[in-house]
């Protein structure tokens, strides 16, 4: 792979992932009401788990053949948009919920926040866009590809990972404010529509 290709990648890597997206509001949520700590043992591993998922299926040639079937494109499109709607609804509806203190043993709720991670990044519009569309345009099939995906999977990953931890720091360091009055009441409901309306545009993407 050349310098140039992969500097390409890491630029438009940079834009799609710090834009703000489920992924991020996820992560920032989390980092609000579960604490920095909690969200990168649990959440994080989950939204990268996503997408490792979604990254496989593309460089298995299965991202190409799910855009081939229509019916196949639908039932997953209409799936992941269902779970982000009920997502939303279900942030709006617990608006103002307590905040989680970070120290106390959770491990069953760890493995919540990790398996809504898998969920949210599955049902990422950018991320699926990204994963059968973009991710394989940086892929040189006359060269071995094997080492290609590691270096693009590995840098996608370190990218996002870096832009997740920003996120969710930042939630963290606005729990406290968000304690007072009825801001967190708010920023669930504002979360909560972000969700909705992430699903209702990955309803209505048209391949």
């Amino acid at each position: 792979m050349s310098l140039e290709i992969w500097l390409a990648y890491i630029a438009a890597v940079v834009v799609i992932s710090g834009t703000p997206g489920p992924n991020m509001l996820l992560s920032m949520t989390h980092g609000i009401h579960h604490g920095l700590g909690a969200t990168v043992r649990s959440t994080m591993p989950g939204l990268l788990f996503g997408l490792a998922i979604i990254l496989g299926i593309s460089l298995g040639g299965l991202g190409a053949l799910l855009l081939a079937s229509t019916l196949a494109f639908e039932i997953i499109k209409y799936v992941g948009a269902a779970y982000l709607i009920w997502l939303g609804i279900k942030t709006w509806r617990s608006a103002g919920g307590s905040l989680s203190t970070e120290g106390r043993p959770d491990a069953e709720h760890a493995w919540a926040r990790f398996r809504i991670g898998v969920l949210v990044s599955l049902s990422n519009p950018k991320a699926i866009l990204f994963g059968v569309a973009f991710f394989p345009q940086f892929i040189d099939h006359t060269q071995p590809m094997a080492p290609q995906a590691a270096i693009l999977w590995l840098s996608f990953i370190a990218i996002e990972t870096g832009c997740m931890c920003i996120y969710a720091g930042g939630g963290a360091r606005l729990a406290d404010w968000l304690r007072q009055g009825s801001r967190m009441r708010w920023f669930d409901r504002t979360a909560g529509a972000a969700f909705v309306g992430a699903g209702v545009l990955l309803g209505a993407f048209r391949r």
